[in-house]
């Protein structure tokens, strides 16, 4: 069979497993190898070419028949700092500053700080620049420039790392801060293993790109300092580093009345500012917590009531539902209802209104390029073309669509397999959503039960600790084993006590929900079936939608749609 394209993806090998071409049934490729002689040639799985899908009817498991590569994929190329970096740095009015700031000439030369003219778009010209050269073994990857009156800029393309990344390697800690002046003070104070973040801290923090692309520097630390700014935006940079790095590795530091590092070198000196760094104090313990631990907690809350939850973006559903990270939903409905299709929409909503990246664990979502394409095409809000390949917005979607949403493609899934490929993408990556689509085919192959109810209690418990631990929300789609028709013939709305040890699914949810589809009037609903806190939802409400073919979206049913549009079961 010759090669082929589908939808702007690229067959590598047609038949990537070898199988009897063309043949609907045949050998599993994943399990048959391992079967009883007499059953290795039984012919165990079915295969769909035109899909590229094949099903295991035996390990109950689904593989590609083909390989896919996105058409004109590469990695990442950045650009370089061209200049050569000076030495030794001149005696000028810029020394002269720095020393008001507590920062000696000799840490400028140490840590590699130079100055120059710079064109600078916020003033629209040439300024002298303070330029912070961030060196990682000896390249030089990036600049950060600094004008006289605080406008900043990095070096356009460039990757983005931290600053004096190098001072870290060989310890077994480190100290993480929010900029370089604090980095110069640190190391004015003696302490030379510390970094900065490259951009300082937001409100939402949680698109680490630099942590990313350092992940390895911190494989061997045994304790990570944060030593950020003590504003809010600092601390829920601080929040971020804890999820991704893990509490039991990070310390804080208590600036007292200082901003940062650097303020507070300048106030007391180099003697207590290294005080402060070796004083830092661990994460409290989880699972502990006193009064203190929680109390600026406990006082927002008095002031201003519940936090609102995260919403998706669509104003009837975000009416009746919203959520918080660290807990789970569970959504189910009818074979072919559009489950998988809402969850992907949720998903894409939550990136658009948070940033928010999300993994799938989805062995049903099969071939992964058809999922990728589902979820273009509602980034896109249009569906691209043969013509779109390679232009200048399929490059932008398809880079957006990279770097925000990750699938975790396995021979075999199991749940603890997922969850440990989830944990490592919260810290490579700094993904906040996981999805399990479907629960019953990413199994937990270490129950200690054969009892349902139990099973099933223990697979949720675990899903609540993975939660927890990394602050993300996690979804399980959950098909429903029971399923009754009515007097007119239709199928019911499911609950959840129709999935497969429905008690435990109703008792350990924090939210379910249902979509169900309706085939006469071409539309489909989500219901809240649970919410856990009554300020996120209303138990039992209803949202309605059509479903946009061009860009896979579901819209308000009031949206203007063409009465005979194709749902996306036709």
């Amino acid at each position: 069979m010759e090669s082929r394209e589908i939808n702007g993806f690229l067959i590598d090998e047609f038949n990537q497993y070898s199988l009897e071409a063309g043949k609907s049934q045949g050998v599993c490729p994943l399990c048959s190898h391992d079967r009883k002689p007499e059953n290795k040639k039984a012919k165990c799985a079915s295969y769909d070419w035109e899909r590229g899908l094949g099903t295991c009817h035996n390990c109950d498991t689904s593989f590609q028949l083909h390989t896919y590569q996105r058409k004109g994929a590469s990695e990442k190329v950045y650009a370089r700092p061209t200049h050569e970096v000076a030495t030794t740095i001149p005696d000028t009015k810029v020394v002269d500053w720095f020393a008001t700031r507590g920062i000696s000439k000799q840490t400028l030369q140490d840590l590699w700080v130079t100055e120059g003219p710079e064109f600078m778009p916020q003033t629209g010209k040439s300024e002298n620049t303070i330029q912070f050269n961030y060196f990682m073994g000896d390249q030089l990857i990036n600049v950060k420039y600094r004008d006289g009156r605080k406008n900043f800029k990095l070096y356009k393309g460039a990757e983005k790392i931290f600053y004096n990344i190098n001072s870290i390697v060989g310890y077994d800690s480190c100290i993480i801060v929010e900029g370089e002046m604090d980095v110069l003070a640190m190391h004015e104070a003696g302490i030379k293993n510390v970094i900065s973040v490259p951009n300082g801290a937001t409100l939402n923090s949680n698109n680490l790109d630099y942590l990313d692309n350092c992940i390895d520097y911190f494989e061997d630390k045994e304790k990570v300092i944060l030593a950020v700014d003590a504003d809010e935006p600092g601390q829920a940079l601080k929040q971020e580093f804890i999820r991704r790095l893990g509490a039991e590795v990070c310390h804080l530091v208590d600036f007292e009345d200082c901003k940062d590092a650097n303020d507070y070198l300048v106030k007391y000196g180099k003697d207590r500012l290294k005080s402060v760094i070796e004083g830092a104090k661990p994460v409290p313990l989880e699972g502990v917590s006193t009064l203190k631990d929680i109390e600026d907690e406990l006082k927002d809350f008095v002031q201003n009531g519940f936090k609102p939850g995260f919403q998706i973006g669509i104003e009837n559903f975000d009416k009746i539902f919203s959520t918080y990270t660290s807990q789970f939903i569970t959504v189910t409905g009818i074979p072919s209802s559009g489950k998988s299709d809402f969850v992907d929409q949720m998903c894409v909503g939550y990136n658009k209104n948070y940033g928010w990246k999300t993994a799938f664990a989805s062995p049903e979502n099969q071939p992964t390029f058809l999922h990728a394409h589902k979820l273009m095409r509602k980034v896109w809000q249009d569906m691209p073309s043969a013509e779109d390949i390679d232009g200048d917005k399929w490059n932008q979607v398809a880079d957006h669509v990279n770097d925000n949403f990750f699938f975790i493609d396995m021979d075999k899934y199991s749940l603890e397999a997922v969850l440990r490929k989830g944990a490592e993408l919260v810290k490579r990556k700094g993904i906040k959503c996981l999805v399990i689509d479907p629960f019953n085919k990413v199994r937990d192959v270490n129950a200690n039960s054969d009892d349902v109810n139990r099973y099933t209690l223990e697979y949720l418990q675990k899903i609540e600790v993975f939660a927890k631990k990394y602050d993300v929300l996690v979804i399980v789609v959950a098909h429903p084993t029971k399923m009754y028709k009515d007097k007119d013939g239709k199928i019911e709305e499911p609950t959840m006590y129709n999935i497969k040890g429905g008690g435990e699914w109703y008792d350990a949810s924090y939210h379910g929900l249902l979509v169900h589809r309706d085939y006469e009037a071409k539309t489909v609903k989500a219901k809240v079936l649970k919410v856990k806190f009554q300020n996120l939802g209303e138990n039992g409400a209803e949202a309605h939608f059509k479903w946009e073919y061009r860009s896979g979206s579901f819209l308000p049913i009031a949206a203007d749609l063409e009465e005979n549009e194709p749902m996306p079961w036709e």
